[in-house]
C-alpha cells in the first residue's frame, strides 16, 4: 500500500489585522525630543552652578588678590596654601574662620530646631477644622511669600534702638528693661538674626508638615483614640512616626539653607555683621569682596562645600540605615 507524504505547511506571512507582524531586525529609531526638552536645563546648570563651582575651586589655588584681578593669567599658583592658611587655627585667618563656622553651627542648630518645632505645632493644631482656619494658613505663610530684602529690612526698621517698635514695646510698654537695649550691634545682634531667621523659616517648616498631615489616615486617629489615646500618645504614636518621611527631607534642606544663609545676615547689618553674628557666608564674602582676596575666600567656599557634602552624605546614610534596620 503506497502512502504519500504531504510536506508541512510553511508559516504564512502575517499580514492581515489581527496577525503578529514579523520583526524586521532593525532597531528603533530614538526620538530626539526628550534631549531637547532638557537641553536648556542642562545649560542652564551648567552656565549657573557647575561651571562657577570649578572656576571657584581653581581660583582656590591662586595667589588672587587685588593685584591680579585684571590679569587672572599672572596670578601665582600656590596650590593648597590658601587651605593651609585658613585651616590652620592658629594663624589669624583660621582662628577668625573657626570662630565664624562655631557661631553658624550654633545659628543653624537654633533655628533649624525651632523653625521644625513651630511649624509642626501650628500645622498640628491646623489640622481639624474651625470657622477661620484658611485666614490663619494664610497669616502663617505669610513670612514665606514675602521677598526676603523687604522682610529683612523690616526687620531692621524694628530693631532699631530709638526709633524701633521692638524697644517700644519691650521698654516703654512692658518695662522690661530699664535702657533700651542695641539689637543690630554687640551680643544682642546674634538674637535678632535668630529671630529674623525663624520668622522667615517655620512657615516653610509649616506648610511641608501641613501638606505631610493630609495623608496620614483618619483611621488611625480613631483607633488610636479608641485604644484610648490621648492627644500626646497620638503626636508620638501615630503624627511623629507617619510623618518621618517628610521630617527626613525637610530637616536636611532647613540645614542646607540655614547654613548658607547670606541674604539674611547681609541685609540686617549691612554687609558688616558684628563677631557674635558673622556667619560663615558673610565672612567668605567679607574675604572676598572687602579684602579682594579672592584666592583665601575660594579655598574657605570649598572648604565649606566639602564640608557640607559631608554632612548630607553621613546623614543619608544614617536614615537609610534606620530604614533598613526598621
Amino acid at each position: 500500500m503506497a502512502t504519500t507524504t504531504t510536506p508541512a505547511a510553511t508559516p504564512a506571512r502575517a499580514t492581515g489585522a489581527g496577525k503578529p507582524a514579523r520583526p524586521s531586525g532593525r532597531r528603533p529609531r530614538r526620538s530626539l525630543l526628550p534631549y531637547l526638552l532638557l537641553a536648556p536645563a542642562v545649560v542652564l546648570e551648567l552656565a549657573i552652578h557647575v561651571i562657577p563651582m570649578l572656576v571657584g575651586a581653581w581660583m582656590s589655588l591662586l595667589e588672587l588678590t587685588q593685584f591680579h584681578i585684571r590679569d587672572w593669567s599672572g596670578a601665582p599658583f600656590v596650590g593648597f596654601d590658601n587651605y593651609r592658611v585658613v585651616l590652620d587655627v592658629n594663624s589669624a585667618a583660621g582662628a577668625e574662620l573657626l570662630r565664624s563656622f562655631r557661631v553658624t553651627v550654633i545659628y543653624t542648630v537654633l533655628s533649624v530646631g525651632l523653625s521644625w518645632l513651630l511649624g509642626t505645632a501650628a500645622a498640628v493644631l491646623l489640622q481639624r477644622p474651625f470657622r477661620g482656619r484658611a485666614v490663619l494658613r494664610a497669616l502663617f505663610l505669610t513670612p514665606y511669600a514675602l521677598p526676603v530684602y523687604t522682610a529683612v529690612i523690616t526687620w531692621t526698621f524694628l530693631f532699631q534702638r530709638d526709633t524701633g517698635l521692638v524697644n517700644h514695646v519691650l521698654v516703654d510698654q512692658l518695662d522690661l528693661f530699664d535702657d533700651r537695649p542695641f539689637w543690630l550691634i554687640g551680643d544682642n545682634s546674634f538674637v535678632a538674626l535668630l529671630i529674623v531667621s525663624i520668622w522667615r523659616t517655620w512657615p516653610f517648616a509649616f506648610l511641608c508638615i501641613m501638606a505631610g498631615l493630609q495623608n496620614i489616615p483618619d483611621e488611625l486617629y480613631e483607633a488610636a483614640a479608641m485604644d484610648g489615646a490621648g492627644f500626646w500618645r497620638r503626636l508620638r504614636s501615630v503624627t511623629l512616626p507617619m510623618l518621618r518621611p517628610v521630617n527626613l527631607v525637610l530637616l536636611l534642606v532647613l540645614f542646607l539653607w540655614t547654613f548658607n544663609d547670606f541674604n539674611t545676615p547681609y541685609v540686617l547689618f549691612g554687609g558688616s555683621a558684628p563677631a557674635e553674628a558673622d556667619l560663615i557666608s558673610l565672612h567668605i564674602y567679607r574675604s572676598s569682596f572687602q579684602t579682594w582676596d579672592f584666592g583665601t575666600g575660594s579655598a574657605m567656599s570649598v572648604a565649606l562645600l566639602l564640608f557640607l557634602l559631608l554632612v548630607t552624605a553621613g546623614y543619608l546614610l544614617l536614615t537609610n540605615r534606620r530604614r533598613n534596620d526598621a
